[in-house]
C-alpha cells in the first residue's frame, strides 16, 4: 500500500522564507572591500600645469606606508617626494617634485582597506599632450600568485574548521547527548579545532607577504609577521587562537568528563554550563572574523557586526550540524543508533538556523549591493545569486531528509519488537527485511548463518547461535571447575575457550545489530538525502568564501562611475560624475553634470545628486564653479536651479572659451557638513 505524505506545515514556512530571502537579496556574509572612487588629477586628463600633488579617495579609510603611493614620470622614474599621508576624510596624497616636464605620468598605488584585503590599481594623466611611457600601466599586483592562491585556501579551512567545531559540538549538547562518546563524532569536533588552528597559524604567517609583496620567500620574515601583529587583522587572528584555547578545554570535558557522567540533575547543569560556555566561545570566534574583515566597514557597521556573528552561528549550527548527523548516521556503532529524536531536534535547529541566515542575509546584501542591478551587473551579486541557488537546493534537500525522519519515527516501534525478538533467540522479520524481498532475506539469512558458524567451539561442537553456545560453554566451565578444583592447566584453557566464546557471542550480536540498522529503509533513505545535503554544502561553503573576497556590487559600482567619469558623446555634449562624501549623516553620493553644448558660448548645465544605491535626493545647496587655470579665468561661480529631487539645472551658463577647464562642486549636506569635488574636463 502506498502512503501519501503530505507537507508539513514548518516545511512550507522554511521554503516560504528562503524564497522570501531569494527575492529579497539571499544570504550573504557582508563585504566591503576598499575601491578608487576619486583622483585628482583625474583619469586620462590632460593638464596644462603640473600638478603639486596627487591625491586619491576610495570607498573607506586604507592603510598606507611610504611606497603605497608613487608617480612615475615618463622614463619610469618617481617623481614623488615623501610619504603619503591623509588629507581628509578617505582622500590621501602625495607630493610630487617641481618643475616636471610634459608628458604621460602613471599613478600608482597598493594599499589594505580597512576590511583587511589588498587593493592596487593605477592610471594616467599628462601633463601638457599625451606621450609615450615605458610604463605599463597596470600597477603592482597584490594578493594573488601562488601567496595569494595559499591565503585562499587558509581563508576556505578556516571557515570549514569553524563550522564543523561549532556545528559537531551544538549536535551533541542539543540534537544527542549520547553522541559524546561515540568516537566518529569526537574525532569530527576535534578534527574541526585542528583544522581552525592550524588555518589560523597559516593565515597569520602568510598575511605579512599576502598584503605586500606576494613573494613566497616572505612568508617566514619576522619584520613583516610584526607589521602584521600590529594591525587589527593580526589582532583579530592572535585572540582567535586564544579562543581556540578556551575552546580546547570545553572539547576536553565535553568528551570526558560530560560522557561519563550518567543522566540526572548533576548532568542536566553541566549541559547547562557547557551550553553557555559554548555560545561565548563560538562567538567570540565569529567576532574575531566580525571585527577585522568586512562587517567592520561601510554602513552601519554597529548593527553589521552582531548581524554577521549572529550568521555565522547560524550557517555553523546548520552547515556543522549537517556534517555531524552525516558522520552520525554513517559511522556511529551498531550498537549506538543515532535515534529519529536525536534527527528531529536537529531537524529544528536547522529551521531556526535558515530563519536566522534568511533574516540576517537580507539586511548584509541590501548593505552591500543597493541596487537590483548590482545583482547580475556585478560579479558580486553573479556570486550572490549562486549561493541563493545552492541554498534553495539545500532546502529542498531538508525537506525530503524530514519526510525520511518521519518514516523512521513510524518504523521505531517496529525496530524495537524485531531487536526483542532477536534477543529472545528468533530470527526477527522487520517491515523493512519483508518489503525488500525474499532475495534480500536470503542474504540476510545467509549472513546469520555465516556468523553462527563462527561460533563453533574448539571441541567441534556447533551452537545453534551464540546464546546456546554461550550456555554450553558456561556449563562446561562449571563442570570442569568442580570436578577438579585446583587445576590450574584445565582453569587456563576453559578461560581462554570462554574468552573466545564471548568474543564470538559480540561478532554476532554486532552482525545482528548492523544487519537490522541497514534494514531500515527509512534509515537507508535518511542516509542518502543527508549526503547530497552535504555534497551541496561543501560547493556553497567555496562560493561562500569567494564572495569573501569579491568586491561588493555597491562599490564596484561607485567605482565604475568614478573611473568612467568624463564622456563626450557624439552630440557635444559632456557628462561627469562626481563622488563625495561630506563625512555627515547621508553624507555619501554621486554628483552627475551634464553641460550641453559644451562649446565656448552659452551652455546648459543640468546637475544630479543621487545616492550611492542610485537615489535621487536632495542636498541643502549645491555650487559650482568653473575655472581656467591656463588662462587665469575665473573662477565663475554658477547657481543652479532646484527643479524636482536631486535635480537642478542653469541656463545659458557662459563659457568664454574653450580650454582644460576645472570643474568644481560644491555640495552641502547639512549645516555643517560640505565637501568641494572637481575634475577637469575639455570644453570646446
Amino acid at each position: 500500500m502506498t502512503r501519501t505524505i503530505a507537507p508539513r506545515p514548518r516545511t512550507l514556512v522554511l521554503l516560504l522564507l528562503a524564497a522570501l530571502g531569494a527575492l529579497l537579496a539571499g544570504a550573504a556574509p557582508a563585504s566591503a572591500h576598499a575601491a578608487l572612487t576619486g583622483s585628482d588629477p583625474a583619469q586620462g586628463v590632460v593638464v596644462q600645469q603640473p600638478p603639486a600633488r596627487v591625491s586619491l579617495t576610495f570607498s573607506e579609510k586604507v592603510a598606507m606606508n611610504g611606497d603605497s603611493l608613487r608617480v612615475l614620470d615618463p622614463r619610469g622614474r618617481p617623481v614623488q617626494t615623501g610619504a603619503p599621508g591623509n588629507v581628509r576624510g578617505t582622500t590621501y596624497a602625495v607630493r610630487l617634485e617641481g618643475g616636471l616636464g610634459k608628458g604621460t605620468y602613471t599613478v600608482t598605488y597598493e594599499v589594505v582597506s580597512a576590511d583587511s584585503h589588498p587593493v592596487a590599481g593605477a592610471y594616467t594623466f599628462s601633463i601638457g599632450a599625451p606621450s609615450k611611457t615605458v610604463v605599463s600601466g597596470t600597477g603592482p599586483t597584490v594578493g594573488g600568485g601562488v601567496v595569494g592562491g595559499l591565503y585562499q585556501v587558509g581563508r576556505y579551512v578556516s571557515y570549514a574548521g569553524y563550522l564543523v567545531l561549532v556545528g559537531g559540538a551544538a549536535f551533541v549538547l542539543l540534537c544527542w547527548r549520547r553522541g559524546a562518546g561515540v568516537r566518529a563524532l569526537q574525532r569530527l569536533v576535534v578534527g574541526g579545532w585542528l583544522a581552525l588552528t592550524a588555518a589560523t597559524l597559516w593565515l597569520l604567517l602568510l598575511r605579512g607577504s599576502y598584503t605586500t609583496t606576494g613573494k613566497v620567500a616572505d612568508v617566514f620574515d619576522l619584520g613583516l609577521l610584526g607589521q602584521v601583529l600590529e594591525t587589527k587583522p593580526g589582532a583579530a587572528l592572535v585572540s582567535r587562537l586564544l579562543l581556540l584555547a578556551a575552546a580546547a578545554l570545553f572539547i576536553a570535558v565535553l568528551f570526558g568528563t560530560y560522557q561519563r557522567r550518567e543522566e540526572g540533575a548533576e548532568k542536566r547543569d553541566l549541559t547547562f554550563g557547557l551550553g553557555i560556555g559554548g555560545v561565548v566561545v563560538a562567538a567570540g570566534l565569529a567576532t574575531s572574523w566580525a571585527m577585522s574583515e568586512h562587517a567592520s566597514v561601510g554602513l552601519q557597521p554597529g548593527i553589521a557586526m552582531p548581524v554577521d556573528v549572529v550568521h555565522l552561528l547560524a550557517v555553523a549550527a546548520w552547515l556543522g550540524g549537517l556534517t555531524a548527523l552525516l558522520v552520525a548516521l554513517y559511522r556511529a556503532p551498531a550498537g549506538t543508533p543515532v535515534e529519529a529524536a536525536a534527527v528531529r531536534r536537529f531537524s529544528r535547529l536547522a529551521f531556526g538556523s535558515v530563519v536566522a541566515l534568511v533574516v540576517t542575509g537580507v539586511y548584509q546584501s541590501w548593505r552591500q549591493l543597493g541596487s537590483w542591478s548590482a545583482f547580475t551587473d556585478t560579479r558580486y551579486g553573479q556570486l550572490l545569486l549562486a549561493k541563493i541557488a545552492l541554498v534553495a537546493v539545500m532546502v529542498g534537500l531538508a525537506s525530503v531528509s524530514r519526510r525520511w525522519t518521519g518514516r523512521l519515527a513510524d518504523q521505531g516501534a517496529a525496530g524495537d519488537r524485531a531487536a526483542d525478538e532477536a534477543g529472545a533467540g528468533r530470527e526477527p522479520v522487520t517491515a523493512a527485511r519483508a518489503a525488500a524481498g525474499p532475495d534480500t532475506e536470503a542474504a540476510a539469512d545467509t549472513g546469520t548463518a555465516d556468523a553462527r558458524s563462527a561460533g563453533t567451539g574448539p571441541a567441534g561442537t556447533r551452537p545453534t547461535d551464540a546464546r546456546s553456545a554461550g550456555t554450553a560453554g558456561q556449563g562446561a566451565d562449571a563442570a570442569d571447575t568442580a570436578a577438579a578444583p585446583g587445576s590450574a592447566p584445565a582453569n587456563s584453557a576453559d578461560s581462554r575457550r570462554a574468552a573466545q566464546l564471548a568474543r564470538q557471542r559480540a561478532a554476532v550480536d554486532a552482525a545482528r545489530r548492523k544487519r537490522l540498522r541497514d534494514g531500515d529503509a527509512g534509515r537507508f533513505g535518511l542516509r542518502r538525502s543527508v549526503l547530497a545535503e552535504a555534497a551541496v554544502a561543501v560547493v556553497l561553503l567555496a562560493v561562500t568564501t569567494a564572495l569573501t573576497q569579491t568586491e561588493p556590487g555597491r562599490t564596484e559600482q561607485e567605482a565604475k562611475a568614478a573611473t568612467g567619469a568624463v564622456t563626450a558623446p557624439t552630440n557635444g555634449s559632456l557628462s561627469l560624475s562626481l563622488p563625495f562624501d561630506t563625512g555627515g549623516t547621508d553624507g555619501k553620493g554621486v554628483v552627475a553634470l551634464d553641460i550641453d553644448p559644451a562649446h565656448a558660448g552659452a551652455n546648459a548645465l543640468h546637475l544630479f545628486v543621487r545616492k550611492p544605491g542610485g537615489q535621487p535626493f536632495d542636498v541643502p545647496e549645491v555650487k559650482i564653479a568653473l575655472t581656467l587655470e591656463a588662462k587665469k579665468i575665473g573662477p565663475l561661480s554658477v547657481a543652479p536651479e532646484h527643479i524636482t529631487t536631486g535635480h537642478w539645472s542653469a541656463d545659458g551658463v557662459q563659457i568664454p572659451m574653450a580650454g582644460d577647464w576645472k570643474i568644481a562642486v560644491t555640495v552641502r549636506t547639512s549645516d555643517i557638513d560640505e565637501v568641494t569635488v572637481s575634475q577637469n574636463a575639455q570644453i570646446g
